[in-house]
């Protein structure tokens, strides 16, 4: 029972990660509101709407997947040692490189 390890979560997603897949979607949008705009006329306004509708339920579980695998490709589960002793070492530098530009 004293065995136990303390994890600490950290996440590294940044915008860059998920940029892609948003232009994508918004082409993908475009490209519906598009052929909605193709078939609009007073006898398929139907058929438009139907088209914007069916493109949304189509894309969206396929955004929602890629953004939810890409957060989990960005989680990390790290020992909370391993954290604190890069913090030392990544202080130690900085202190070490501040002292250096001082002198």
């Amino acid at each position: 029972m004293d065995n136990e390890k303390k994890y600490k979560m950290i996440c590294t997603l940044s915008f860059g990660d998920i940029y892609g897949q948003i232009i994508v979607w918004l082409g993908v949008i475009f490209i519906s509101l598009a052929s909605t705009l193709a078939l609009w006329s007073s006898t398929r306004q139907i058929y438009a709407f139907a088209t914007v509708g069916i493109v949304l339920v189509l894309s969206l579980p396929f955004l929602l997947f890629a953004f939810v695998t890409t957060l989990f490709n960005h989680i990390e589960f790290v020992p909370v040692e391993e954290v604190e002793s890069n913090r030392a070492k990544n202080k130690a530098k900085y202190l070490g490189k501040t002292a250096e530009a001082t002198t």
